[in-house]
């Protein structure tokens, strides 16, 4: 999607940033609509990564407790930076909190203005998503129709919609340690047609006859959601859930006998599953994309996208956010940063008794283009 240029140039005249809340960011979603969403995502992620080289890129920064991470990522491909912040708290249910928020801005490099300030909560669950089913069209079997979900909170609904319209997906067989997160599941897409959602009772039941494999676990553990007697020849496993150190989902022989394509190896070796074999060998996402490597060798061989999150998906939403929001007129404009008459002077802007006056009439200026 490309940016209207027009609209940007009027922008950052008017020395304003445009603002997507979280409720602006969900009409917009809604708008557009989440399937459509998501594809559309997935072609700026896909885009991105096949110009792998043009970005400075960099493993997160990351601040662990006891009871969560907190995360900066930040990338820039020298005409924007965007960076994302982030958490991830698996015990916020408790609080009524969401376990992941996030929220991003895309700035323009030669100026350093911040074009877009916007909630990536929602954005976040569509580049994972359509992350995992870009890397499934490349990775899984052709023809692949049912897909096991393990794990069925926040990133359910975007997984099994992008593996629908993306990857084929047909039947999803659901699976949570709360079934009524399964029953949520089942309920918000029944309407969605050729998609069928199917609760089980145990992992087991869930891959049965399952050709991809999603987990999307929450948990900040070392946990083995599966083991190596569990894996069929050929499937592929989309691993979701373990992005942070000392928190895993597959049993370490797994990756041992699989081909495993990661994100960023610098960062997954550090987060990912293959935490538990430092040494690895692995594709990166941009290489199986570009045809650089397979993503399969043959139809038995079992795949694993070993996935965490990379910055460079952010960006792509981010700027996907932009042109969505600058084409529908989403949002508002604020003034995030000071803007005196003269640069030099920030203290007397500051004590000017028309400053807020002056914020408030350039804001009316943004709003009358």
């Amino acid at each position: 999607m490309k940016t209207n240029a027009k609209l940007e140039t009027k922008q950052q005249g008017s020395l304003l940033t445009r603002f997507l809340d979280a409720g602006d960011a969900a009409a917009l979603v809604r708008n557009v609509g989440v399937q459509q969403a998501i594809v559309q995502v997935a072609g700026c992620v896909r885009d991105d990564f096949l110009r792998w080289q043009e970005f400075e890129k960099s493993a997160r920064l990351a601040s662990h407790s006891t009871v969560g991470v907190i995360e900066l990522m930040p990338v820039s491909d020298g005409k924007r930076f965007a960076y994302k912040y982030v958490n991830g708290h698996p015990g916020n249910a408790k609080f009524a909190l969401p376990t992941v928020m996030a929220c991003g801005m895309l700035a323009d490099v030669q100026t350093g203005f911040p074009l877009l300030l916007a909630d990536l909560t929602l954005a976040t669950a569509l580049r994972t998503a359509a992350t995992s089913a870009l890397a499934a069209q490349a990775m899984a079997r052709p023809g692949a129709r049912t897909m096991a979900l393990i794990g069925n909170g926040a990133q359910a609904e975007f997984q099994s919609l992008a593996f629908h319209a993306l990857a084929g997906i047909g039947t999803v067989r659901a699976f949570d340690i709360d079934p009524s997160a399964t029953e949520r599941l089942a309920r918000n897409l029944e309407k969605v047609p050729g998609l069928e959602i199917v609760p089980v009772r145990s992992v087991r039941d869930a891959l049965a006859g399952a050709e991809i494999v999603t987990t999307v676990t929450a948990d900040k553990t070392r946990a083995t959601i599966l083991t190596p007697d569990m894996v069929q020849p050929g499937m592929h496993l989309n691993a979701v859930g373990g992005d942070c150190p000392g928190k895993t989902e597959l049993h370490v022989d797994i990756l041992r006998n699989a081909r495993i394509v990661v994100e960023y190896a610098p960062q997954s070796r550090i987060e990912g599953e293959i935490q538990q074999w430092p040494e690895a060998p692995v594709s990166e996402l941009w290489q199986v994309l570009s045809g650089a490597a397979p993503g399969r060798t043959r139809a038995d061989e079992v795949t694993v996208f070993d996935s965490v999150g990379f910055a460079l998906e952010d960006y792509s939403a981010l700027r996907w956010l932009h042109a969505a929001a600058g084409a529908r007129d989403a949002g508002r404009f604020v003034a995030l940063v000071a803007m005196p008459p003269d640069p030099r002077d920030l203290y007397g802007w500051m004590m000017a008794s028309d400053a807020r006056v002056m914020a408030g009439q350039a804001r009316e200026a943004a709003e009358s283009v």
